[in-house]
């Protein structure tokens, strides 16, 4: 069985690995989360307003050493 420190490293590891196309892969999924919201029964102003602030958020890369502290902080 691997010890918490292990478990922080690895997940420290991926995570840190993946940063790079996280970018691209959040404004991939705006559309997708538009599309989405325009098939609920919502009005079109509550749409419209959804769409803009959707396309107006701005990608926040996560930390990794905040990550790994949660993490631990969690399963300890």
């Amino acid at each position: 069985m691997k010890t918490i420190d292990q478990m922080v490293a690895i997940g420290q590891k991926k995570l840190q690995s993946r940063i790079a196309d996280m970018p691209a892969a959040y404004n991939a999924a705006k559309q997708r989360a538009i599309t989405g919201y325009n098939e609920t029964p919502f009005n079109q102003r509550m749409k419209t307003n959804y769409a803009a602030n959707i396309q107006s958020a701005e990608y926040v890369a996560p930390d990794p050493a905040k990550w790994a502290r949660n993490f631990r902080a969690k399963v300890s």
